[in-house]
């Protein structure tokens, strides 16, 4: 619904905008407690009068720039090593502006869906609560904004991590945090900018959105839309322009403004939902540019998850929005790393699977082939009963894996076993892996704990199949760095499954580290 307070009161600016000039702003990303990044260029901007001389100066760096006719104005500042001691940012113009307890570390985007947005509060996790006092580790949350347009600047402030506020915190975004800052010491900000219930689609640039040929469906469904929606609004206007001009002399002469025409709803809402393609790009990512970041965390797929044709297009899609929000950034090799998806729903004693999660979750593992990208899979704590499972803890402490292996330069293995090939061996199959680790195992995991070493168990949820197509429970076993396959009926396999369905509970292939294998599928069936 139309916020028609929010519009009158917009009326009655516009009414006396000519008596107000444009005051010194910065974005809201440069605020008190900000984490800006460190060993970068670093840009900052803001607004003020047109043709006016701005100054900036942060640590040892400064520089001056001239506002455009638009009243826009941006600097780069010189990269600064990380900066644990607050600093203050200095912007001069038509008056001053110093904000304080600044930190220079490394900035971290987290977007995606509800899972990338759940927060830590609500993830029965009183005890990392209560421990939460980590000063350096410092939180923005964007306000919701669906917008028809790129918008200059987003809603949110930066608090800071502590007992109080941190319930409020995206719980992947604070394990990654925590686990990071811990083992390097540097200041981490989390850059939240996710919406529940979302499609791929709905974060990408309209032009990435509008030619790129594998996304046309949805991009032919999106502009009949939205010209229906400026079709009624053509209609529309003149009433609503009589309206306004009534409205503009009902202020003026401090009468009851008239009540309003009826306003064509722009496709925001379930009726028109799938315009939303573009909305969120323009309301939560185009404000945030230029800002320099360290890289991306993305927890999303639920929505795209829905069917086999579906998971077959998400790596053309997520490689489009990759190279869209590499473009926009400015970094060809901006790091991404992303989740994939956990268990959910009553597990099923079907050895084919193949449903839309199955599908979705291979698509995401093929993912891994856009370069500078990492996985973190989530498939062993998910939730059977609850599309949010409350264990973000494995979750965030996974992403920082390979955060800390390609970012940082820690050695250590950041991923469970990923399907190489599949060998043909007469009556059996053989399946090798990359990212092996120390080696194999059967593995059980219990909640937060570590995974261990699983003696009483077969490896479980390995399916087999021959020329038939008929797919049987495999008996598997691990060979040195390989997994084994047979099964008494299937004289000549040639295709492998391994926990290919919505919840493969059960399914236990680990590496020594702890981290689970990907499910995967070596047919195109």
């Amino acid at each position: 619904m139309w916020n028609w307070t929010i519009l009158v009161a917009g009326i009655a600016v516009c009414s006396s905008s000519t008596l107000l000039g444009a005051e010194l702003t910065l974005a809201r990303l440069f605020n008190n407690h900000a984490v800006l990044q460190r060993d970068q260029p670093l840009p900052v901007w803001g607004w003020a009068n047109p043709g006016e001389k701005i100054r900036v100066e942060l640590g040892d760096q400064s520089a001056e720039t001239v506002t455009d006719p638009q009243g826009k104005w941006l600097v780069r500042l010189g990269p600064q090593p990380v900066k644990k001691t607050p600093l203050s940012l200095r912007v001069t113009g038509s008056k001053t502006i110093e904000l304080q307890d600044i930190l220079l570390g490394d900035v971290w985007l987290c977007s995606g869906q509800s899972n990338m947005e759940f927060p830590l509060g609500a993830c029965d996790a009183a005890t990392d609560i209560q421990a939460a006092d980590f000063p350096l580790i410092r939180h923005f949350g964007v306000d919701y904004h669906f917008a028809a347009n790129p918008q200059s600047d987003v809603k949110g402030q930066w608090q800071i991590c502590s007992p109080q506020q941190v319930p409020g915190f995206s719980a992947v975004g604070f394990y990654f945090a925590r686990k990071v800052h811990g083992e390097t010491g540097v200041p981490i900000g989390l850059l939240r900018s996710s919406v529940g219930g979302t499609n791929i689609e709905c974060w990408m640039s309209q032009e990435t959105l509008l030619n790129t040929p594998e996304l046309e469906p949805f991009a032919k469904l999106m502009r009949e839309s939205l010209a229906d929606y400026q079709r009624q609004l053509a209609a529309a206007l003149p009433e609503i322009e009589a309206w306004t001009a009534r409205s503009r002399a009902a202020i003026q002469a401090g009468e009851p403004i008239p009540l309003p025409p009826t306003w064509p709803e722009f496709p925001f809402g379930e009726k028109m939902f799938r315009p939303r393609c573009v909305t969120l790009h323009n309301g939560m990512i185009a404000p945030l540019v230029p800002a320099a970041i360290k890289g991306v965390l993305w927890y999303q797929g639920e929505n795209n998850a829905g069917g086999a044709f579906e998971g077959q297009q998400y790596l053309a899609k997520k490689n489009a929005m990759i190279h869209d929000w590499r473009k926009w950034f400015g970094n060809p090799q901006l790091p991404f790393y992303f989740v994939q998806l956990a268990a959910w729903q009553p597990a099923r004693d079907n050895p084919a699977g193949g449903d839309g999660w199955a599908q979705f979750r291979d698509a995401q593992r093929r993912c891994l082939t856009i370069p500078h990208t990492g996985m973190a899979s989530a498939v062993d704590i998910g939730d059977a009963e609850d599309i949010h499972p409350k264990n973000k803890f494995d979750v965030g402490e996974r992403l920082a894996r390979w955060a800390l292996a390609n970012e940082y330069g820690q050695k250590l293995e950041p991923s469970g076993p990923l399907f190489r090939e599949l060998q043909l061996e007469g009556e059996t199959v053989r399946v090798r892996f990359d990212h092996l680790g120390s080696g194999l195992m059967i593995g059980r995991k219990t909640g937060r704990a570590p995974a261990v070493v699983d003696p009483t168990r077969p490896l479980q949820r390995f399916a087999i199949a021959g020329a038939d197509r008929k797919w049987h429970w495999a008996v598997a076993r691990i060979d040195r760095d390989s997994v084994v396959c047979s099964h008494p009926d299937v004289k000549q396999p040639i295709a492998v499954r391994y926990a290919f369905s919505m919840n493969p509970d059960g399914a236990n292939l680990y590496n020594l580290e702890g981290l689970p294998a990907s499910p995967f599928q070596t047919d195109d069936w």
